[in-house]
């Protein structure tokens, strides 16, 4: 579903499950199967895939949320069908190059999360770069009781987040976390009261949308590649995305005004 702004006739039409406006800087897309609690089905991560691999160009960065009372609540059970080792391998991977398509794509992507954050509702959530969410939001990933693993990705993204150990928890035994437990853990980078996560995460993007784009992607492609290299490897990459960055004509014409007292210095607000 487009935005009444966007062109009648677009690469989206007929992603029906989606409210999106992508007519600006900042991308806002939303799930749309309220009824559902925003559950994903193949039909919603194909379209999910979709979107974020024809961003337009203008697009500086993207909010993502879902309509209704939940964010997510992860694999609709409804559709699981019978499957083979070498389909399921395929309907996983599936999965996977969506949500790469979301944390390595050309743009960060924020994600506002309320009620239920809830198996691949929260492997959606790890594949954004920015987590804010509101005082209903509560994680969990109950796939250890109901016999099966995660397969969106979880078990990669979920504990660069919380680390291996809680995330063990949460399928184990079923341990559910509110907002403010998510936040102390590192599930979220923000916590804001209900109705509040929207404005915030527009916030965000706007600022996010405003840096040069070699430094967004460089802290969306490198950073994460950073981290899991050994040190001495890892210093030796930082030092080479470093003098890209510096090199790009953005960042030159931003240090220009940061020197001549045209740009904001760092501050508390």
């Amino acid at each position: 579903m487009l935005s009444s702004d966007l062109p009648p006739s677009t690469v989206f039409d007929g992603l029906d499950l989606l409210r999106i406006d992508a007519t600006g800087a900042v991308a806002t897309v939303r799930l749309e199967r309220p009824a559902k609690r925003n559950a994903i089905n193949d039909r919603l991560i194909a379209q999910l895939h979709t979107f974020f691999i024809n961003l337009p160009e203008a697009v500086r960065a993207v909010v993502i949320s879902g309509s209704g009372e939940h964010f997510c609540a992860g694999l609709d059970l409804s559709e699981l069908a019978e499957r083979s080792v070498a389909e399921g391998i395929l309907h996983s991977r599936g999965w996977h190059a969506a949500f790469d398509a979301i944390q390595f794509g050309r743009v960060p992507v924020i994600a506002v999360l309320h009620g239920a954050v809830v198996g691949g509702g929260l492997e959606l959530a790890s594949a954004c770069h920015i987590r804010v969410a509101e005082a209903s939001t509560f994680y969990g990933l109950p796939e250890g009781q109901r016999g099966l693993f995660v397969g969106g990705g979880g078990s990669a993204r979920v504990p660069r987040l919380i680390g291996a150990s809680r995330m063990a928890d949460m399928m184990l035994t079923g341990r559910v976390y509110d907002a403010a437990e998510g936040e102390r853990v590192g599930l979220a980078q923000y916590l804001v009261g209900d109705g509040e996560g929207l404005a915030k995460a527009m916030q965000l993007a706007q600022r996010i949308a405003a840096n040069a784009p070699l430094s967004n992607f460089a802290v969306m492609h490198a950073l994460p590649r950073i981290a899991d290299l050994p040190q001495a490897d890892g210093l030796f990459v930082e030092s080479l995305m470093a003098a890209i960055a510096q090199g790009d004509d953005a960042a030159k014409q931003r240090m220009r005004a940061f020197l001549d007292g045209k740009a904001g210095k760092v501050s508390k607000s």
